[in-house]
């Protein structure tokens, strides 16, 4: 057998389609961070609620999106949700939901952690100042309960970062599926996911060392 020989020429020639996926990619990322961050917390004060039906149903979602595999979830939301309940859009709007859920499960757990470490102190002074329930939320669980959980909330940031390469097997045009048609096109799969794989590592790693810096910066904090 020969040796093998890299020409990342093909790389070059079909920079364009890598960027317009990774431009997509982003996207996903970007729109779905927002949405785990929020929803991550409204899934929290669900699961801390008084009320046993909203925390039962906030557990239940958290259980399913954390225990199951994200390429079932992707895979069942495209194909099942329509069938069952004629409810289909575009598979980009489909992928935010499914990785929207998904990662506002774990965000509900980081959130969850950060509020159980608030001292017991911070909530007998806002019954002492009388604060509603919902200004007690806005003015003093949530801003800590952020700080708190900013390293988690990065780290699963992280990983939503390369779970988004899963829609690709669902035929969205990410950074993953223009590789995948590039390295069927070209022949040369071993330089085109190398790039791409390069690239998700570029994307990673200055996010890691963010989450380094704020580990630090809290632990420095609380000390």
């Amino acid at each position: 057998m020969g040796r093998y020989t890299w020409d990342f020429s093909v790389i070059t020639a079909n920079w364009d389609p890598l960027m317009a996926g990774l431009a997509v990619t982003l996207q996903l990322t970007a729109i779905c961070a927002v949405i785990g961050l929020i929803g991550g917390f409204l899934v929290c004060q669900m699961v801390m609620s008084r009320i046993a039906p909203l925390r039962w149903v906030a557990i239940g979602f958290i259980e399913l999106f954390r225990c199951t595999p994200a390429l079932v979830q992707i895979i069942w939301i495209f194909y099942c949700v329509p069938y069952f309940f004629g409810i289909f859009y575009d598979p980009f709007y489909m992928a935010i939901l499914a990785l929207g859920m998904n990662i506002t499960a774990f965000n509900a757990e980081a959130y969850r952690a950060a509020i159980q470490s608030i001292p017991a102190s911070h909530y007998d002074a806002c019954t002492a100042l009388g604060l509603s329930p919902l200004k007690k939320t806005i003015y003093v669980i949530l801003p800590q309960a952020v700080l708190m959980a900013i390293p988690v909330l990065l780290t699963n940031t992280i990983g939503l970062l390369q779970q988004t390469s899963l829609v690709a097997i669902v035929a969205i045009a990410d950074l993953m599926y223009e590789g995948k048609t590039l390295a069927t096109q070209t022949y040369r799969p071993i330089e085109i996911y190398t790039t791409v794989a390069f690239i998700y590592f570029a994307l990673s790693v200055p996010l890691s060392q963010v989450v380094g810096l704020c580990e630090r910066r809290l632990r420095s904090r609380l000390a």
